[in-house]
């Protein structure tokens, strides 16, 4: 089975404002991108992907995220994130029905291609399924195969509203980079632990703050 996974990003001026403290809020813009790019390029290398699409309405993201190859859809609903992922979903089922699409936050800057190969592999056994982050309250990813719909409930708490409704939760081992969400210090920290992409790598080398240590 191959998918397509939706992507969402905010306007990068307001991304990712929990960072601040420890990025710089003039550096936090630059994480945000950066993060992104890592994050769409190890989707584009899985060979379980047969397309990305963003959903963002910042110019330079989707210039830069659109020379990766993602394709850039205006988040057009402008109603917030899941709804945002809800119209990506519908954009791409729009030209292929039968798609097997996936939600997938844009801020997992150590994302392996192979593990999340097995996170896609095992999502296509049930209709929908979904991945907790690291910290076993939020999620990272949501998928519907075809005939199901996405049904996104991203946000604070989200795990729970997955498991109420009815999607099955991946409790893979060894899946660890498709968990690992940026939001603070500490989580880049982490992040930086596991191993994380050039771009992120880069910005990381610039800002003041020790991320290595």
């Amino acid at each position: 089975m191959h998918w397509s996974l939706v992507v969402p990003l905010k306007p990068l001026a307001l991304a990712k404002s929990r960072l601040s403290e420890a990025a710089g809020g003039a550096m936090r813009p630059q994480f945000a991108l950066a993060f992104a790019q890592d994050t769409v390029a190890a989707v584009l290398s899985c060979g379980a992907v047969r397309d990305v699409v963003v959903v963002t309405d910042d110019p330079l993201a989707a210039a830069e995220l659109g020379a990766l190859g993602a394709r850039i859809v205006p988040d057009s609903p402008g109603a917030g994130l899941n709804a945002a992922l809800a119209h990506g979903a519908r954009t791409v089922r729009a030209l292929r029905p039968g798609a097997a699409v996936a939600a997938l936050n844009a801020d997992l800057p150590a994302l392996r291609t192979a593990e999340l190969e097995r996170v896609l592999a095992t999502a296509g056994k049930s209709p929908r399924t979904f991945l907790a982050d690291t910290a076993g309250i939020g999620t990272t990813f949501l998928s519907a195969r075809p005939g199901a719909e996405l049904r996104p409930a991203f946000g604070g708490r989200s795990r729970r509203r997955h498991l109420v409704s009815g999607a099955v939760e991946i409790e893979l081992v060894g899946v660890e980079s498709v968990r690992r969400d940026v939001d603070t210090g500490d989580d880049l920290r982490a992040a930086l632990a596991l191993g994380v992409g050039p771009r992120t790598a880069a910005q990381c080398a610039t800002a003041p703050a020790p991320w290595g240590s």
